[in-house]
């Protein structure tokens, strides 16, 4: 019989795209991102969630990232 490993592997952060970090930025100056890094994004309400991709996508047609 083998034995399972306790180690886990850690996992390298990944890359974030421009969007994502576009949308960091955006929590950041809103005053949620400290939440977002502790809890993840399903911490914020449907109200933050939705101010936030509401200035994402403002700000993606400004700069053309769509």
């Amino acid at each position: 019989m083998t034995r399972k490993s306790s180690r886990r592997k850690k996992k390298k952060p990944a890359e974030l795209t421009p969007r994502e970090k576009l949308k960091m930025e955006i929590a950041a100056e809103l005053g949620l991102l400290e939440r977002v890094e502790q809890e993840g994004w399903e911490s914020l309400t449907l109200a933050e969630c939705g101010r936030v991709g509401g200035i994402l996508a403002q700000r993606m047609k400004e700069l053309n990232l769509s």
